[in-house]
């Protein structure tokens, strides 16, 4: 999720956020000659002579591939946005490129200027313009679909809650300049960075020409999405089962060149199958953020003939976060931190792949600064620390809920160490897994002591989620004058060594304060079938030119 002010980004990337299903294998091989294969569906299709296709192994699942429904997850926008464009994406180097837009630029920081590529069109042939941008920030914005992951409220037109009037027909601060060119207008000074991380990778433009009929109380459950009849990405979607599969067939009429590949599935499967799926070739393609390659399986993973492995930069931040308005004393959250050896946990889980950090900020990003060092594991000073909070009313015989997405099976053994370390200095902690949208649930209603998730802060923009997160409508219930005034000076200035700076003041706020705590960051595996060409998993980027994919025998 993600905002701008309240801005909520799981990114969770979330971020990535990883969740266990099962699912029946599908064959995934260059097929050659004409046959009968059992596909994705579990339902027996014709594949055509010749025909190629490629599986992607995910490890989360779906609430929805409805772009209208953007609600944080990595899977989501990745699944929608094969089909419909974000405005910009992020590459494997952290630089904005074009993807619907051909630029976004911004003059005074509150008046940004997308330009709409002259070549985009819609799988029909129509054009996509500035109005199609228009109508999908208008319907992103209805009161009617109630998505509140977008931030909307940011702009002109749109009220704190994030959203229009009902019946509202335009957006003041969301306009069609001319035929390719949108002109947002923010409330208040947003760096380029943010605008381009929260709003151009996140807002995937949907036909105005197809879809303005329908009634906005209808768009969220619109059946039209499970299977577009028009895309301006270069696939769409021919059938879906949110728990297990998304396939897609290739754009012909792809504006930025015909796909190579011509079936694309999403394979969503427990992490424990990951090792014997790539082995065997049901899957082809894990990226590191929407796929959990187990810790353990890492180096059976590096030993395989037919697949290439890539770790990606130390951006994936396995997040515990408190809710301070439960966990109301400092010396508590401080001596959790103090009573977890997080070190050992690196070591003895991710086999050192990765980094202890304090606060929100890796070693990969522009704004890192290695002079604020990781609190060290100290049981004793934890001990005093409660000894004080106890003198002060804190009640030692109370339980503390700690929420751990179930998918995440290596920090689901993490949890239980945890749990079981800080049982030594006397917190009590009640370790409960749940599924990835139960999680989600739990955290938005507060209904929470701690909780962890894999959360991905953009390196080039981590503003969005620390000023959602540290604030007293995010998830921690966290609100300091400090933390609110060093994040809006990052929003004023492209000087790096400043804004540098005011990470450097938000990041000891987290470390003295702990509304958070960085459990480890994650220098994740991805891994590619070496049949598999012009395609390198990445944390950022891996599907911009998924149409130049090709597959070899």
């Amino acid at each position: 999720m993600k905002q701008v002010t309240k801005q909520k980004r799981i990114a969770v990337l979330l971020m990535s956020l990883l969740l266990a299903f099962s699912l029946a294998a599908c064959q995934n091989t260059l097929n050659t000659s004409s046959d009968t294969t059992k596909g994705s569906t579990g339902e027996k299709q014709e594949e055509t002579s010749g025909e190629k296709i490629v599986n992607i192994g995910m490890t989360d699942t779906l609430t929805s591939i409805n772009p209208l429904l953007m609600d944080a997850t990595e899977i989501l926008k990745y699944a929608a946005a094969f089909e419909f464009l974000p405005l910009v994406e992020l590459n494997s180097k952290l630089e904005f490129e074009g993807m619907l837009a051909s630029s976004i630029t911004t003059e005074d920081n509150i008046h940004f200027t997308v330009k709409i590529d002259d070549k985009a069109v819609w799988s029909d042939g129509v054009p996509v313009t500035a109005e199609d941008v228009v109508f999908t920030v208008l319907k992103l914005a209805s009161p009617k679909l109630a998505n509140a992951s977008m931030a909307l409220y940011a702009f002109e037109g749109i009220g704190d809650d994030g959203f229009v009037e009902e019946g509202a027909t335009e957006i003041s601060g969301v306009k069609a300049i001319d035929e390719k060119t949108v002109e947002f207008t923010a409330k208040y000074k947003m760096a380029l960075t943010t605008f381009e991380n929260t709003y151009g990778r996140y807002i995937l433009t949907v036909p105005k020409h197809i879809l303005q009929e329908v009634a906005d109380e209808d768009l969220a459950a619109y059946d039209w999405f499970n299977a577009p009849t028009v895309v301006n990405g270069p696939y769409q979607v021919t059938d879906v089962d949110l728990q297990h599969f998304v396939t897609y067939t290739a754009n012909k009429n792809y504006w930025k060149g015909v796909p190579k590949i011509e079936k694309l599935n999403i394979k969503i499967l427990p992490a424990p199958q990951i090792l014997t799926s790539l082995q065997s070739g049901e899957i082809d393609f894990v990226q590191q953020t929407t796929g959990n390659i187990l810790q353990e399986d890492y180096g059976n993973v590096e030993a395989l003939s037919n697949i290439t492995v890539y770790y990606g930069a130390p951006v994936t931040n396995q997040s515990i976060f408190f809710n301070t308005t439960s966990v109301t004393d400092t010396r508590i959250r401080q001596a959790i931190l103090y009573g977890i050896d997080r070190e050992n946990i690196l070591n003895g889980l991710l086999n050192g792949k990765g980094e202890i950090v304090d606060g929100f900020l890796s070693s990969a990003g522009p704004f890192y600064d290695a002079s604020l060092a990781p609190t060290a594991y100290n049981p004793e000073k934890a001990k005093e620390l409660i000894k004080e909070a106890e003198a002060d009313g804190w009640d030692s015989s109370r339980v503390l809920n700690f929420y751990v997405n179930s998918g995440d099976t290596t920090f689901t053994q993490a949890a239980d160490y945890i749990a079981a370390q800080l049982g030594e200095i006397g917190i009590k902690i009640q370790v409960t897994t749940v599924d990835l949208a139960t999680l989600m649930s739990t955290a938005g209603s507060k209904s929470f002591d701690i909780m962890a998730v894999q959360y991905t802060y953009a390196p080039v923009d981590p503003y969005p989620d620390i000023n959602w997160l540290l604030s007293a409508d995010g998830w921690t219930g966290f609100a300091n004058g400090r933390v609110a005034e060093a994040l809006a000076a990052t929003q004023t200035t492209s000087d790096i060594a400043e804004i540098k700076e005011q990470y450097l003041t938000i990041n000891t706020i987290a470390q003295e304060e702990v509304p958070m705590i960085s459990a480890y960051v994650i220098s994740a595996m991805g891994a590619v079938n070496n049949r598999l060409k012009n395609a390198t998993p990445d944390v950022y980027g891996s599907f911009i030119n998924v149409q130049n994919w090709d597959v070899t025998e």
